[in-house]
């Protein structure tokens, strides 16, 4: 760092100032050069966290100093933003589907792309939106199985993750988020932990990126976010075919099963569906136009 690093300014002239304005653009400022994709956004993020303030307070007081412990504050968050931690993991949170879920590095980070998951889940499910029971695999953070609650509450959820520790994370955000009552968050491997149940709704978000493009991906997903929710073996497919061969003898009759894929997986996904005897298979694509789910209708008969 600088002398014009205001995170380590000492007495200043007050035409010199660290006031709110200021830091902010030296933070926007530092970022880009870094190649953050989102330099005043994140640069504004961290200091409302740093300040316990939303972002129109950070507009409405922009010419306030700050104290030396609040710029303190904020310059432990920068170096932690600078080291690649994701923005979601300083913050300990992160919206989805309209909701506020707890993240840390015990699961991977909640994504736009996924919420498409969710939306197919509840479109392919309207006609027995009253009463279900659905199933939701590798749950990560709990994002798309207590979206789904939250839509659902006449439903019962439930959710497995093969990791104590993600698992753990999972229900505290179903706790945090009122589903406690119809979701059930299970420890294990894939269907394990529901072995001879059957259910109406199956939505899988498994490891899908290939072993050799990981150590590609930009540092704040490959270094901070778990490897095993990551890899999906040689072409990405291990778990999802291991999903989708398997989901038929865990569905009700006519029941469906949704898959969040790779951007480049779709054609291939759609030929594993098919061949397993699913019906009416779809591919949904998120809002990137990129292909990311794939969805069908199990057997007529168990």
């Amino acid at each position: 760092m600088t002398d014009a690093d205001p995170t380590r300014a000492s007495v200043r002239p007050a035409s010199e100032a660290w006031t709110i304005a200021r830091v902010l653009k030296w933070a926007a400022d530092d970022f880009r050069k870094r190649n953050n994709p989102s330099p005043r956004l994140d640069a504004e993020l961290l200091l409302s966290h740093a300040l316990g303030a939303d972002r129109i307070r950070l507009v409405l007081d922009s010419e306030r100093e700050l104290s030396p412990v609040e710029l303190g504050r904020y310059r432990e968050l920068i170096q932690r933003r600078r080291s690649g931690e994701p923005i979601a993991y300083i913050l300990g949170r992160r919206e989805f589907y309209g909701l506020s879920f707890a993240v840390d590095r015990r699961a991977l980070v909640p994504r736009p792309d996924t919420e498409p998951l969710v939306e197919v889940a509840l479109e392919r499910t309207r006609a027995r939106s009253m009463h279900g029971a659905a199933l939701d695999l590798c749950t990560g953070s709990g994002c798309v199985a207590v979206s789904f609650a939250k839509q659902r509450p006449t439903w019962r959820v439930t959710a497995t993750d093969v990791a104590v520790e993600t698992a753990e994370l999972a229900w505290e955000n179903a706790r945090r988020l009122g589903v406690v009552f119809t979701l059930d968050v299970l420890v294990g491997d894939l269907f394990a932990p529901v072995a001879g149940r059957r259910f109406d709704l199956i939505t899988a978000n498994p490891p899908y990126i290939p072993s050799g493009e990981i150590a590609g991906l930009d540092v704040d997903v490959r270094d901070f976010e778990p490897r095993l929710a990551l890899d999906g073996g040689a072409d990405g497919l291990d778990l999802v075919r291991t999903v989708i061969a398997s989901a038929s003898s865990f569905l009700t009759p006519g029941g469906v099963l949704a898959v969040e894929i790779g951007h480049d997986q779709g054609p291939r996904t759609l030929e594993l569906f098919e061949h397993a005897g699913f019906r009416d298979v779809a591919l949904r694509r998120d809002y990137g136009s990129r292909d990311r789910v794939v969805s069908g209708l199990g057997p007529k008969t168990p």
